[in-house]
């Protein structure tokens, strides 16, 4: 069921405009809204307010926002920051739709200016006044003819669709955005900055667009201020087959809260918010050339694609440096089918070596229209997904031959193409790239560039097919007994009830009472101090390994005990841990956390004292399916471990997978389980499944 949604209609569709602080002075704020009105081709009512004009350009002027007819759209105010109040209280006793506000020195200010936003923010959404900014730049409605903007803009009729849009908390970044998709091609037909989003925020205006047909939105988003919402957000952009591409700020390790578990503190809030939009099939880049270039390849072909990439050159060492890449970036070649194989060995000559990258060599040199037929036949393969011609130009005729012969089939292709022109910064004939150019196939100077941009693309297409295999949610279970840190044999016990496996064990009060569990258990045993104050036991010596016989488990009882009262100064413990020694295998940590923010995801990586020296954590949704998981485990850092390594067998990564589904399956029924943090999980060999040698839980 959709969330309601703040209906933007009036303010960024406007049929009548107000401007507060309107000027006639082309190089003011108000005089640069009022040529972007007039440029942008507005045509209703338009009211201008100025406590000193009687009229600006010709236009009557009013002498306050209180002389509003009743029921205007919009009003721009370009009024200073101890203004903006009485203009909110105005414009909402006036029946303003929506306002613009330009200043600043609100919540980006420190305390007394979140104050002050938070009144304005109150006012507005009591008289329900759909606020942008304060702090923004405004906004551009090409499509219908509305430019509330004080930046310098350039003006063209709107061609017809697909459109792009582009929405930013910074000004800036909305800017540059726009630049570089009007560089590349793309029609844009809206700009939206949101500022320090008082009212308004990008989960808004993402509805907004999706809702009026726009087919990709390019967005800058410094802070996501409501989670949930952005989420639905992405959502129905996702079932609508709307690209998001977005650049969010912030992955510095120096983000990272302290936690009490190895999870939490291997998991940043960036981590966590990039889990899960690109869940919902955002694509997250890192970089602006990133998301321009993903762009430039969504604007063309927007539909989600299964399969893997094809490469196709004339150069040997583009092949070679393109394999090199690939692998680096975790991007996926395709194997070509046999029947792809048959029809490139009738299109090349024999010494061609039929391979995914395939270098045609020369054959493209005197006959140009191999790079179109060799594209056909990649495009044809069920396993291709996507197809870079990466080539050296040759000179100005080579170039246009080229491009004639890779734009047609570019044109009706179903699968995205890129063309990749070796040579940097060199220049290219206008003959070769206008017909790329007309045909919407992206242009890339850099291989390297297009592959990475293609590595994004192809993390949406899984996303979306994922996102149709998502199981329902399990029943909520009944809430645990204990709020805090479980003590391990507490975590154990929730493990093996949902078929995580644990060594054998026994919680005792009394070295008496250890000495029999021994006899049952059978040595060489393990002891652990158990108390809900003791998170990490091996910090104050509270393990014990290797327990031999008896003589040795009553001396390690001593020393626990004695460890435990000088952690604690004599603090309470629940017991002693007894347990049977593990035998030996790969060390893995798994776990998991509930979010407040993102919601419940699980976590994987090589285990032990490495978890957090190697900062080699993999997360997923906690809905994450067997594929999933597995595709994580095969290109975490150290999964060379989990095969058949330097004489030991490969590992049995399905009880793996089996462990993590579990595991997640229990976070999304237990929501008030804020973390859990199981290191290590030893991995056995291949059919000998797993065990949990221990576990961490901490509850809200």
């Amino acid at each position: 069921m959709r969330a309601p949604q703040l209906d933007l209609t009036r303010l960024l569709q406007p049929r009548s405009v107000a401007v507060a602080g309107a000027s006639p002075e082309p190089a003011s704020l108000g005089g640069a809204v009022l040529r972007n009105i007039a440029g942008s081709g507005f045509t209703g009512p338009l009211y201008l307010v100025s406590p000193t004009r009687t009229e600006i350009n010709g236009v009557p002027c009013l002498k306050s926002l209180h002389d509003l007819p009743h029921g205007v759209d919009v009003a721009v105010l370009n009024v200073p920051h101890k203004a903006v109040r009485e203009a909110i209280g105005a414009c909402i006793e006036r029946g303003v739709g929506g306002a613009v506000v330009f200043a600043a020195g609100f919540g980006e200010a420190g305390e007394e200016g979140r104050r002050e936003q938070e009144e304005i923010a109150a006012m507005c959404r009591t008289g329900g006044l759909a606020l942008l900014g304060p702090n923004c730049l405004g906004f551009v409605n090409y499509a219908n003819g509305a430019a509330l903007s004080f930046e310098s803009l350039d003006f063209q009729p709107m061609a017809g669709p697909p459109h792009a849009a582009v929405v930013a908390q910074s000004g800036a970044m909305a800017s540059n955005i726009r630049s570089a998709l009007l560089a590349r091609g793309a029609r844009i037909s809206h700009v939206v900055t949101t500022g320090n989003e008082a009212v308004v925020r990008i989960d808004h205006v993402i509805r907004h667009l999706v809702d009026e047909g726009v087919g990709l939105i390019a967005a800058y988003v410094e802070q996501i201020r409501d989670p949930a919402a952005f989420l639905a957000a992405a959502r129905v952009a996702r079932e609508a087959g709307r690209p998001i591409l977005m650049v969010h700020p912030g992955a510095s390790a120096s983000g990272r809260a302290a936690a009490l578990s190895h999870t939490g503190a291997m998991v940043s809030d960036y981590a966590a918010m990039k889990t899960a939009v690109e869940d919902e099939g955002v694509v997250l880049v890192e970089t602006m050339d990133e998301l321009f270039d993903a762009a430039a390849i969504l604007y063309r072909f927007p539909e989600p694609t299964q399969g893997r990439v094809g490469v196709i050159t004339n150069s040997g060492a583009v092949r070679g440096l393109s394999l090199d890449f690939c692998e680096k970036i975790s991007l996926e070649v395709a194997a070509l089918g046999r029947d792809t194989a048959d029809t490139l060995r009738q299109l090349l000559p024999p010494q061609c070596e039929i391979s995914n990258p395939l270098d045609v060599g020369t054959a493209g040199f005197s006959d140009a229209s191999v790079f179109g037929k060799t594209t056909s036949a990649m495009l044809a393969d069920p396993a291709v997904g996507s197809v870079l011609l990466a080539m050296a130009g040759g000179g100005p005729w080579q170039q246009r031959a080229k491009a004639e012969a890779i734009a047609p089939v570019a044109l009706t292709a179903s699968k995205p193409v890129t063309v990749a022109i070796l040579g940097d910064e060199s220049p290219l004939d206008p003959g070769c790239v206008a017909p790329l150019r007309e045909t919407g196939t992206p242009l890339f100077r850099s291989p390297e560039r297009a592959l990475r941009a293609f590595r994004a693309v192809n993390g949406r297409a899984v996303a979306y097919a994922r996102a149709a295999e998502r199981t329902a949610p399990p029943p909520p279970a009944p809430a645990l007994s204990r709020h805090g840190p479980l003590p391990e044999y507490e975590g154990k016990a929730l493990l093996s009830a949902i078929g995580i496996p644990v060594p054998e064990g026994a919680l005792v009060q009394d070295v008496e009472a250890a000495v029999a569990a021994a006899s049952r258990i059978t040595y060489p045993l393990v002891m652990k101090l158990q108390a809900t104050w003791l998170t990490h036991k091996s910090e104050v010596g509270g393990v014990i390994v290797g327990v031999k016989d008896e003589a040795a488990l009553r001396a390690g009882w001593r020393r626990l005990t004695d460890s435990a009262d000088r952690a604690r100064a004599g603090g309470a413990i629940d017991g002693i841990l007894i347990e049977q020694m593990a035998r030996p295998g790969l060390e893995l940590v798994i776990g998991g956390r509930n979010d407040p923010d993102w919601g419940a995801f699980v976590v994987l990586g090589l285990g032990g004292v490495w978890v957090e020296a190697l900062d080699a954590i993999e997360m997923l949704p906690a809905h994450a399916g067997r594929d999933q998981i597995l595709e994580r485990l095969r290109r975490m850092r150290g999964a060379k471990l989990l095969g058949a390594f330097r004489g030991q067998a490969p590992r049995d990564v399905e009880a793996v997978a089996d462990a993590v589904m579990a595991l997640g399956t229990l976070l999304r029924a237990h929501p008030e389980i804020k973390e859990v943090d199981v290191n290590p999980l030893t991995v056995f060999a291949e059919g000998e499944g797993v065990m949990a040698l221990d576990a961490l839980f901490i509850a809200d």
